[in-house]
């Protein structure tokens, strides 16, 4: 059985193996959260969204927390993955973390605006995930609430 270990930030946790008590990095497959500290991804991503770095910061660190809420440490989770798209670029373990009442974390994170769908790469869920993406902006739920009020301030 895998117990979430610890959440490393809005698309990546950690989880352990009860029985090997070993650990594994899972990325979240097919969303992108913001960073949560300063990186090479976030200038790129300052590049791509026109919105200041510390204000990503701070959009990254309540995306931490929403998985984080959704996950609690200890959590036990299950581990669905593709066949081709089972290790990322930085060959962290690629996956979609189903709860224990079945829902998919990964799918839960962009329909409430937590995380957004991840187009860089494809995977199966990704129509569905950039639907759920689209109506969450409509909406301006989670983060895209932080971005409106962004924008009426600039």
């Amino acid at each position: 059985m895998l117990y979430i270990n610890k959440i490393i930030d809005g698309d990546t946790v950690e989880v352990m193996n009860s029985l090997s008590k070993e650990t594994k990095t899972i990325r979240l497959l097919g969303i992108d959260a913001p960073e949560t500290y300063r990186s090479r991804k976030l200038k790129q991503d300052e590049r791509e969204t026109h919105i200041a770095g510390e204000l990503l910061i701070k959009m990254g660190k309540s995306s931490k927390q929403y998985l984080a809420d959704l996950l609690p440490i200890g959590t036990q989770v299950l581990i669905r993955q593709e066949l081709k798209q089972q290790k990322g670029f930085y060959k962290r373990a690629l996956g979609y973390i189903i709860s224990p009442d079945g829902y998919c974390v990964n799918e839960i994170m962009v329909k409430d605006g937590y995380a957004k769908a991840y187009n860089k790469y494809w995977c199966g869920e990704l129509k569905k995930y950039q639907i759920l993406n689209y109506r969450a902006i409509k909406e301006n739920l989670g983060l895209y609430k932080t971005m409106l009020g962004y924008k009426k301030a600039s």
